[in-house]
């Protein structure tokens, strides 16, 4: 019986979703078809002949000459589409490996630890969903860390420079092709920039333009497709961009005491991913079909749960407040609104309506429809920022095991590589070979300030074997 009631639900939740979603092939049309007919067969064929005869050469020309005015006109004015062209995630050196035991007998023996801080750590490494082949730069393994300007340097050159290299092997593009560079990393700003640094390495062009971005926080990759996709609409028609995602962990490793400044140390791995975009679709992979960006910095609950600062004793690390969770559940909820409003089908957005209505009228005690995602989308990438951001998003979201399978499998594999979270997860999904041509995938990223930013790609074109600097090699 139960059975019977659960097949007859969702048969009547699929032939609703066909109507709705439908509406103007199945109602409007056929209405509209058969008005026309009823009319003709009124007039007679005489009657609508003599009327057709009857029009001015200059009624037909307008009907005929301003359609197509208009469709000319909306596609020359229409921002060009941005296409993903290929991308690449780096997989450190094998001597940056940290299991669990390792990083928290280290933390064991520092000096800079007390008993009861070290506890702290030990439950929070315990729980954070990290598995025992993340990664850390050398300097970070030594008693007590050896973190220095230099270290960090080299940390983000062995990130960036293997990540832009495996990208530039996938594409076989000539460097001299790129028109446009774009760099974030949120804790460390060197002087020459990341940018400045990957145009000398490669050797770029000097009339290339670049941005380097910092302070946006694990968010930040998705801002900096939005700067490359600006760009590349102001660009000539076929540039390129090169866009890179990383954080570097060496030079803002806390030392301290604070518990909540400890959280991120043991959540944070090493991470970088490169991203080339171009207006031109050919060998291109995926389109960007929306990119809608959230920030709470307005409201100072916002600014200030996920800051750098130094604690009592002078040490510097990255704090979370209190209000960090409730902050980042508003957000996530204003930017899945606007996202909403964009992608979700009829269907969904008319039982959301029904639902608003009933609480409003009603009662108050009505529950409001949560609209279902996977209507829209067929992957998702969440940022793996930690098992509860993820568990957070799943509930408020009702998304099954297999949904936010790539965010626990990178948390778990990598870590939390911040802002290039959400291309190690896209590279996980292709290569359980899961994307299809058509297929639509949302990233969505966290960061300080406080923000949440969505970026929805569509699947032009199924991955190849090549499995040039992998990640999920053996997986």
């Amino acid at each position: 019986m139960v059975s019977s009631l659960h097949h007859l639900s969702k048969y009547l939740r699929t032939l609703y979703q066909l109507i709705v979603n439908n509406f103007l092939i199945i109602v409007a049309a056929p209405v509209t078809v058969i008005v026309v007919l009823r009319k003709g067969a009124q007039l007679g064929p005489d009657e609508l002949l003599s009327r057709l005869h009857g029009l001015r050469q200059v009624h037909v020309f307008l009907a005929v000459f301003l359609p197509v005015a208009m469709a000319t006109l909306y596609l020359l004015r229409r921002p060009r589409s941005v296409y993903l062209v290929e991308y690449a995630c780096c997989r450190p050196k094998s001597n940056c490996r940290v299991s669990i035991g390792s990083f928290t007998e280290n933390a064991r023996f520092s000096p800079y630890m007390d008993d009861g801080s070290f506890r702290f750590l030990a439950r929070m490494v315990e729980r954070s969903g990290l598995g025992e082949q993340t990664y850390l730069h050398p300097s970070l393994h030594y008693i007590p860390p050896r973190c220095c300007l230099s270290a960090s340097r080299d940390e983000a050159e062995q990130l960036i420079f293997t990540a832009v290299d495996d990208l530039f092997a996938k594409t076989s593009i000539n460097p001299g092709a790129i028109d446009i560079v774009v760099t974030n990393c949120s804790g460390f700003t060197p002087t020459p920039s990341f940018s400045d640094i990957i145009v000398s390495k490669y050797k770029l062009r000097s009339d290339i333009r670049i941005v380097s971005m910092s302070g946006m926080g694990c968010s930040a990759g998705v801002i900096s497709l939005d700067v490359a996709k600006n760009t590349l609409q102001v660009a000539p028609r076929g540039a390129h961009a090169l866009v890179v995602s990383t954080e570097i962990i060496s030079l803002i490793s806390y030392t301290g005491k604070n518990r909540t400044m400890l959280l991120p140390a043991a959540l944070f791995r090493m991470g970088a991913a490169a991203v080339l975009l171009s207006t031109s679709r050919s060998k291109s992979r995926f389109r960007l079909t929306h990119l809608v960006r959230t920030l709470t910095a307005a409201q100072d609950r916002g600014y200030l749960c996920a800051s750098m600062k130094e604690d009592d004793e002078g040490e510097t690390g990255i704090y979370l407040s209190k209000d960090l969770v409730p902050v980042a559940g508003e957000t996530l909820k204003a930017n899945i609104a606007a996202i909403g409003s964009i992608v979700l089908p009829p269907s969904e957005k008319l039982l959301f309506a029904l639902s608003f209505i009933a609480r409003k009228v009603l009662s108050r005690k009505i529950k409001l429809y949560v609209p279902d995602f996977r209507m829209a989308f067929d992957h998702f990438c969440i940022h793996s920022g930690g098992r509860a951001v993820i568990d957070a998003v799943q509930t408020s979201l009702c998304l099954s095991d297999e949904n936010v399978e790539p965010s626990r499998v990178t948390l778990h594999r990598f870590g939390n590589t911040s802002s290039s979270s959400l291309w190690y997860q896209l590279a996980y999904i292709e290569a359980k070979r899961r994307t299809r041509k058509g297929d639509r995938v949302w990233m969505v990223g966290f960061g300080s300030g406080f923000k949440c930013n969505s970026a929805v790609w569509e699947c032009i074109r199924s991955p190849s074997n090549t499995t040039i600097g992998a990640p999920w090699a053996e997986y």
